[in-house]
């Protein structure tokens, strides 16, 4: 029987253990036991950090319920690490305070997640938390834009290194237009749905859940849809915490198994929490969670490394990296497809 989550949970509630299934129970905790057989960080000679910084974003559900539940809190709490959640807006948001080490985890798309690696930010994705489609270019409905060629010479708003930004640029590759021929308009996220509504640009690279809303409340159109350009969602380890606190990241690994595993089998209840904490309707939440959002292989693996190589020559033939760059180096270097063996169940 699916729980009925009550709308008074406060996300600052973090010690309910009543919020998982008894299936749940039983499916994760041989799951988790593997994950963290390891034993406590200390018994691999490495210390506990005094914090984890990590961030959460509506374009990661997973994260959201993992945050309202307050599992890794409870379970790194056990070597005296606190947990600090940062909201990341995009993928740029996310990049940026990886970089800054204002967070230690980051989730983000994985071309934008190659894109911030090959121009120096030192980060390894040993995680995918899903695959979505959470982007597509998006038009008003009473407009006068009928295909991707018709783009050329307009305002088209997108948030520069996200994955929104660079499906803009693929799309775009796609009809023989170049970022040239076009006015991009730089705004986040959320100002980029405002401005096309208000009709201040033509058309917006949009994301989840706010596209979604876009569609569902003020009858935006998807002019372009492409699930292939839509990169997955990689969660990023900074090199340097993941070299100092192997055993933490793997905790958090098992723990997002355990939000992942409470997704799959509440997917209603999911939506539920992105509903309340994005402040979208329900509807537009089940579209995003339900629809559009699939969490089916957590693992990286060759999967993950050809879908960037497929990607990878826009940011060459917009010259968004540095000349000479090795880009399928680079990818290696990114997609790390061994360290959660072991951590994750099919």
């Amino acid at each position: 029987m699916t729980r009925k989550i009550d709308s008074k949970n406060d996300k600052n509630d973090k010690n309910d253990n009543s919020h998982p299934t008894r299936r749940d129970a039983l499916v994760l905790g041989a799951g988790l036991a593997a994950g963290l057989a390891a034993g406590p960080l200390r018994a691999q000679g490495t210390a506990a950090p005094k914090e984890l910084k990590l961030d959460y974003a509506y374009y990661s559900p997973t994260s959201l319920v993992l945050r309202r539940f307050g599992w890794l809190e409870e379970d790194l709490a056990k070597d005296g690490t606190s947990v600090r959640w940062v909201l990341s807006a995009g993928s740029n948001r996310a990049l940026e305070y990886l970089n800054a080490g204002s967070i230690d985890i980051g989730s983000t798309a994985g071309l934008a997640a190659l894109l911030a690696r090959a121009n120096g930010n030192p980060i390894r994705a040993p995680y995918i938390f899903s695959r979505p489609e959470w982007t597509a270019l998006v038009v008003r409905p009473d407009s006068g834009i009928r295909s991707l060629a018709d783009l050329k010479g307009k305002k088209i708003a997108a948030t520069k290194g996200t994955d929104p930004y660079l499906f803009l640029l693929r799309a775009l590759h796609t009809v023989g237009l170049k970022r040239g021929d076009i006015e991009h308009v730089a705004l986040q996220h959320a100002d980029g749905r405002a401005a096309l509504e208000q009709g201040r640009v033509d058309a917006w690279a949009g994301l989840d859940p706010l596209m979604a809303a876009s569609e569902l409340d003020a009858g935006s159109k998807l002019l372009y849809r492409n699930v292939g350009f839509n990169t997955y969602g990689f969660l990023n380890v900074r090199e340097e915490f993941l070299n100092r606190h192997p055993q933490t990241v793997k905790r958090v690994i098992a723990a997002y198994e355990r939000a992942r595993a409470w997704t799959l089998a509440n997917p209603s209840d999911a939506a539920k929490i992105l509903s309340e904490e994005a402040k979208v309707s329900l509807p537009v939440a089940l579209l995003q969670v339900k629809l559009r959002s699939d969490f089916s292989h957590p693992q990286p693996s060759d999967e993950h490394v050809k879908a960037l190589q497929a990607a990878a020559p826009i940011l060459n033939a917009e010259q968004l990296v540095k000349p000479g760059v090795d880009l399928n180096r680079t990818i290696a270097e990114l997609v790390d497809t061994r360290f959660a063996n072991g951590l994750i169940k099919a």
